[in-house]
């Protein structure tokens, strides 16, 4: 069995991307990993000519920012890092510049690939998420955060990315999934409040033009993190290539986990979904099979 992995970037110095320890993060599950950097405005290029494997290739790219629909411009790259995968390889292991796999969880993701491999039926694997809020203490909760998503995919270059690159298809078909026992660690929302300010002010960019973007800038300027949902304090351990980060934090963010920002419908909707383990209403974008 062989894995490729692979994942885009640009602007990760600017914008506070965890994009090393990502990389680094899936590098002893896969034989080889395709990073797309873009055109960056920071040393972006050099920070992934840093990181010392052998594994790496690295592919140099300018992003379209006139495709506005949606952030469509992001499935743009990482079909461009899908299509650099030669057919040697079995798996397409996909990891977000913001994203990181524990390794307690190497054993469990080597052990699906290896045991789907020979059942073509599957055509990827669904993997849960922790989305951590402000700061590494905290962790978001609720229904306004995605609970899972495709990271590990058949290579099969009927699959493309779908939509902002949040997810996969096959001929704009849902992919046939087996839902694996292994997390995704989302930090995208741990930074500066200066700097993820500029972040979505960035984000907004891809995704909007007109009087829907000036709305969403107005909302960035007044950003707040208490303005989440709901949150609960983490008990866990970060994975390993984390730790520098964790240790390096140097702002503060206090919230109230009694405190709950939603509406009457959302909470009774989440209520059940304590209650009894199922999100009614859910978006999903994959089918998990038997």
């Amino acid at each position: 069995m062989k894995v490729c992995g692979f994942t885009i970037v640009r602007n990760a110095i600017k914008y506070c991307y965890p994009v090393v320890e990502s990389i680094k993060s899936i590098l002893p599950l896969c034989d080889q990993m395709i990073v797309v950097v873009g055109k960056s405005e920071d040393d972006t290029l050099n920070l992934i000519k840093s990181i010392d494997s052998s594994k790496i290739i690295i592919v140099e790219s300018i992003w379209d920012d006139s495709i506005k629909e949606g952030g469509r411009v992001l499935a743009v790259e990482t079909d461009k890092a899908l299509d650099a995968i030669t057919d040697e390889f079995d798996w397409c292991f996909y990891i977000q510049a913001d994203e990181v796999v524990h390794e307690k969880y190497h054993p469990v993701i080597l052990r699906e690939m290896e045991k789907r491999i020979d059942q073509p039926d599957v055509e990827g694997l669904l993997f849960n998420y922790l989305h951590f809020w402000g700061t590494y203490d905290y962790v978001g909760v609720g229904r306004e955060w995605y609970r899972r998503e495709i990271r590990v995919i058949r290579n099969n270059k009927s699959i493309r990315s779908y939509k902002d690159a949040q997810g996969f298809r096959i001929n704009n078909q849902r992919l046939n999934v087996k839902h694996i026992d292994a997390y995704i660690y989302h930090y995208g929302w741990v930074r500066p409040p200066e700097t993820i300010k500029s972040k979505m002010r960035n984000f907004n960019l891809l995704y909007f033009t007109g009087d829907k973007l000036e709305g969403k800038l107005d909302k960035v300027t007044n950003f707040d993190y208490s303005s989440v949902g709901e949150v609960t304090q983490f008990q866990d351990t970060h994975p390993k290539v984390m730790e520098e980060l964790v240790n390096r934090l140097n702002w503060h963010v206090q919230f109230d986990e009694k405190k709950i920002n939603i509406s009457f419908k959302d909470s009774v909707l989440y209520w059940f979904e304590k209650r009894f383990g199922y999100r009614l209403f859910e978006y999903k974008n994959y089918k998990i099979i038997p």
